[in-house]
């Protein structure tokens, strides 16, 4: 009994914090401002400390890596199972909504969208991959860039052979440091993530019984049925029933994590320690986790369907026509890249729907509403998802 209690002291203290919280939202939401910043430091101290985790964990797998033959099977595997789980998610949802139809919605006048900012597609396609300065990749808000970078570094790094050998041990020690750094921080998680907690019950709960329940209340049914019936079977083709058993033994935590803090980004670091302790190698977690985190959701595969059937039933139009159905899984998979692993991201995937099917200007509140609402639930298959590609391409690419 002691030892079960010392194996899972962490996640009982977690879950104590996050029940104080949501009383604490439920029953006197208007204090809930004045522990919100012990919520704050909690997450910009992670979010300081993983940007350069993701710099050293991507690099110096990328470094250490012996062979360049494993090192593009593990990047071929990764994309195929990241497209696959993608797709799956979008086809499942759409499944979910022709069996069981909403109404039609009408949109709210009285919530007015805010206008995006007039940017040409070749200025986005730049920003989405590189930036001007050094000192800008180390921000959370150019995952992808600061992704790019630590895979040129760790190349140039393989290919300086000797003289290298140095910055290698220099990325290998960085990455452990950071890993440390992180364990540390999650020390505070209960008090920070109580506190946030208590933020989304109050600020979020009353608005889930309102206008739009029922596509809320299908976004959430069909994404606990995918949570635990999808991330099961991809464990068990894994590993069979050990996949399973390893997989919901230590995805508690990160999934705590994810639904407290509706951040991908802020959920890598238990992601990370989760892969460790399943047995996932080094050079294969500390690849697909972070790229997953910004390359791979199915929270957001999801949302994005529900959310387009949804502008559908507003505007009148028949969302399953064959034609409809594929632009949406052409969209789903864009967004499902291109949402940033932070809470509410999903924005320019929104606004790029509206855009594609000429939506009218009625429809933004709605896909808006709902993209913030399903966020808890969606952060939670984007993040935690990530553990089970690890286990997927780690079954099939064996380093």
């Amino acid at each position: 009994m002691k030892e079960v209690l010392k194996n899972y002291s962490g996640i009982l203290f977690l879950l104590l914090g996050i029940t104080v919280g949501s009383i604490i939202g439920v029953v006197a939401p208007q204090i809930v401002e004045y522990i919100k910043p012990m919520g704050d430091i909690f997450l910009n101290l992670l979010f300081v400390s993983v940007v350069p985790l993701v710099f050293f964990a991507v690099s110096n797998s990328i470094s250490s890596l012996e062979q360049q033959s494993k090192f593009g099977k593990i990047i071929f595997t990764m994309a195929f199972t990241f497209l696959l789980f993608i797709l799956i998610a979008a086809i499942f949802t759409i499944g979910m909504v022709y069996l069981f139809p909403v109404s039609s919605i009408s949109g709210s006048s009285e919530i007015i969208a805010e206008a995006a900012k007039e940017e040409n597609w070749g200025d986005r396609i730049v920003s989405f991959f590189t930036v001007g300065e050094f000192t800008e990749l180390f921000s959370r808000k150019n995952m992808l860039a600061l992704l790019i970078f630590a895979f040129l570094t760790g190349f140039a790094a393989r290919k300086s052979g000797e003289n290298g050998k140095p910055f290698r041990l220099f990325i290998a020690s960085g990455y452990e440091v950071m890993k440390e750094l992180l364990l540390m921080i999650m020390k505070i998680a209960p008090i920070g993530l109580g506190a946030y907690f208590a933020y989304q019950v109050a600020t979020l709960g009353p608005q889930l019984f309102g206008f739009y329940a029922k596509p809320l209340g299908l976004y959430y049914i069909s994404g606990i049925i995918y949570f635990f019936v999808f991330f099961s079977l991809y464990a068990f083709l894994a590993d069979r029933k050990k996949g399973i058993k390893n997989f919901w033994t230590n995805a508690i935590l990160s999934t705590l994590t994810a639904l407290s803090t509706c951040s991908s980004f802020a959920t890598m670091p238990t992601n990370l320690v989760a892969a460790s302790k399943i047995g996932i190698p080094s050079s294969i977690a500390n690849l697909v986790i972070p790229i997953g985190t910004t390359l791979h959701k199915n929270g957001s595969s999801m949302s994005s369907i529900i959310k387009i059937y949804v502008a559908f039933q507003i505007i009148g139009r028949d969302f399953f026509e064959p034609s409809n159905l594929l632009l949406a899984l052409g969209i789903t998979v864009f967004v499902s890249i291109v949402a940033g692993g932070i809470p509410n991201g999903g924005y320019i995937g929104e606004m790029l729907m509206i855009s594609v099917y000429q939506l009218p200007q009625e429809a933004i509140p709605a896909v808006i509403i709902i993209g913030t609402l399903v966020d808890p639930l969606a952060t939670v298959l984007n993040a935690v998802g990530d553990i089970v590609a690890a286990m997927f391409v780690n079954r099939f690419v064996k380093v």
